[in-house]
């Protein structure tokens, strides 16, 4: 299906019934362009090689056709017929939220199996045979060595966030994982981009003969996220104009994104004395502390969550229209997994980003790499000292480059002969009447020597 011949409702992919009274109790109306691209190609059983943007859609665009699978052709026995690998737990149980909304009306019946949860609950989970498996690579591994878990009746392995896992170390435990699937199997992976070097490693053995869809490129940008720029002198700036912009902004939820956990603790911290109701997810906290977290952000008990990029993919939470960069974030793609907590499902969002002036080059760096204009913001009575630096002058071009250098070099040489010169004064005869040197003192005459 073509993305410039959108669908404009979910029926015309003949969905069954009990999964179309799912999409609407969900509020799902009409399908993203990714969903739209997908879902066809899905359903008919096409391995598919997706780049897709974080907040595109794609959740659904892969849990439809699975289910759809399921309800139409139901198996009374047998083990797990999908499994969803994903790089994190809080990606893992955002899954999992949008299947049980989706599948709301159905009896099918999907578990996770992450790291950080008892195992003992895990394995009393997998004896029960459901039909749809949520998982991270470590965990489940553990479980396919042990016997625990079986992939022998696997009918589709979806991989998402699959750069992401790369960048984590889990190639190994994922290609392992492949391995000890059924290889009848249909295959999906997600990426929010398709350049990355250790992808081709997943492919070829993953992928058969795949459809390659690009939808929503991560560097193109977000039409309903406004990006700005608010720049800052130092630390304790930062942080009183986080909490300005955290007490007078008005919003439902909010996230402010630190580089390290450290970090998130104390800022944490700085906003809970200035009386502010705020949480901090970092990659320490335990899984039952994780949990209890995002249930007070979802249930919007909390509405500012202090976070390290742990939350950046994965957190799906309704309602978030700030997203804050209290820190500048190590790269481009960082930047676009961040600010895009914000603007889902056609909401509008803002991303404003505190720059100090270390971060300055690294801000100008991540905005020629998305082709991204900031709009720079103000905060009347915070304003800082700092203003920005000037921007360098245009570099020459090759040619210019290399002609400089020649002139350079001559120009070298000549100031080595008229030192040479100089040494060599007085130790050979001149004959009378010669011209001073341009730039050189006039010599007096040596007096001879008495023998």
């Amino acid at each position: 299906m073509n993305a410039d011949a959108p669908t404009d409702n979910f029926s015309e992919f003949l969905l069954p019934d009990a999964l179309m009274r799912g999409l609407a109790s969900a509020g799902y109306d009409t399908p993203t362009p990714v969903q739209t691209q997908v879902i066809p190609l899905a359903m008919d059983g096409m391995d598919l090689l997706v780049s897709a943007a974080t907040g595109s859609g794609k959740t659904a665009a892969f849990l439809l056709p699975i289910m759809q699978r399921m309800i139409d052709t139901p198996v009374h026995e047998g083990g797990t017929r999908a499994l969803i690998l994903v790089p994190t737990r809080e990606l893992a149980r955002q899954i999992h939220t949008h299947f049980m909304r989706l599948g709301s009306y159905t009896r099918l019946r999907a578990e996770v199996i992450t790291g950080g949860d008892s195992k003992g609950h895990q394995i009393s989970d997998l004896r029960k045979n459901p039909e749809i498996l949520v998982a991270t690579p470590g965990r489940l591994l553990e479980f396919l060595e042990t016997g625990e878990a079986d992939l022998s009746d696997l009918e589709i392995l979806i991989l998402d966030e699959a750069d992401r896992m790369l960048d984590m170390g889990f190639a190994e435990d994922v290609l392992a994982i492949i391995r000890s699937s059924n290889p009848e199997r249909q295959s999906m992976l997600f990426s929010a981009t398709l350049h990355h070097k250790g992808l081709s490693r997943l492919t070829d053995s993953f992928l058969r003969e795949p459809q390659v869809l690009v939808i929503n490129p991560v560097r193109e940008q977000h039409p309903d996220i406004k990006h700005q720029v608010i720049l800052s002198d130092d630390l304790s700036h930062k942080q009183e104009q986080l909490s300005w912009l955290l007490e007078q902004e008005t919003f439902d939820k909010a996230v402010v994104f630190t580089n390290t956990r450290d970090s998130a603790i104390a800022l944490t911290n700085a906003m809970m004395g200035r009386q502010l109701r705020v949480a901090a997810l970092h990659g320490e906290l335990e899984q039952r502390e994780r949990n209890r977290v995002m249930g007070l952000v979802h249930s919007g008990r909390v509405k500012i969550l202090i976070a390290t990029d742990l939350a950046a993919r994965g957190l799906d939470v309704q309602g978030i229209q700030r997203v804050i960069n209290f820190d500048l974030p190590r790269s481009g793609d960082d930047y676009l997994h961040r600010t895009g907590r914000t603007g889902r499902a056609g909401e509008c969002g803002v991303a404003i980003s505190l720059v100090s002036p270390p971060e300055w080059n690294r801000m100008e760096s991540i905005s020629r790499y998305l082709n991204l204009t900031f709009e720079p913001r103000i905060i009347e009575g915070l304003k800082a000292k700092f203003s920005g630096q000037t921007k360098s002058a245009k570099k020459p071009s090759p040619a210019a480059r290399k002609k400089l250098a020649s002139a350079n070099k001559k120009d070298a040489s000549k100031v080595k002969n008229r030192l040479r010169d100089r040494k060599n004064i007085g130790n050979r005869r001149k004959p009378s009447g010669t011209a001073v040197e341009a730039g050189h003192a006039p010599l007096t005459k040596r007096k001879p020597t008495q023998e």
